[in-house]
């Protein structure tokens, strides 16, 4: 049996709200009321950084080689899915998903309110717990002045001999 470790990372910017109706997806979960972000999917970082960090685990390659933006039927895709897709090439691929873990870094929305169902969406997606964390950027770089979102996942997988 061998333990892998997989680093994800994703960054999306906001659309502009004056002309734009995007909802904004995070971890599965709808923010109501907030600015979405602009992405070939749904654009949901978290969901994004934590298939990047799976498949990085798995030496799969990663989201870009498998859903590549450039293909239309992943045109605004639920990246749920996309993540129970890449659990399931984990799977076939002989490794079993230990646990993810994300901080998701933003000046808004506040990810606390929302953190229990986000988390249960990405575990079941995953097969696997996945934990998520808020950060800000206490007002540095493009994430502080509320341009966009980021996540960073970690994953832990190990291999089926």
């Amino acid at each position: 049996m061998r333990v892998r470790v997989g680093q994800g990372f994703d960054i999306h910017r906001f659309v502009d709200t004056a002309t734009n109706d995007r909802k904004l997806i995070l971890g599965g979960v709808h923010f109501e009321g907030e600015r979405g972000l602009i992405g070939h999917s749904d654009a949901d970082v978290v969901a994004h950084a934590t298939a990047e960090a799976i498949l990085g685990a798995c030496g799969l390659g990663n989201i870009g080689e498998h859903f590549p933006d450039s293909d239309p039927k992943y045109k605004n895709i639920d990246s749920i899915k996309l993540l129970e897709i890449v659990a399931k090439m984990a799977s076939d691929h002989n490794f079993e998903i230990g646990n993810v873990d994300c901080s998701v870094v933003c000046e808004q929305p506040k990810i606390a309110p929302h953190r229990d169902e986000m988390q249960k969406k990405l575990s079941l997606a995953a097969g696997a717990a996945v934990t998520v964390k808020g950060r800000r950027a206490e007002g540095l770089g493009a994430i502080g002045r509320i341009e966009g979102i980021a996540c960073w996942a970690v994953a832990i997988v190990t291999q089926i001999e």
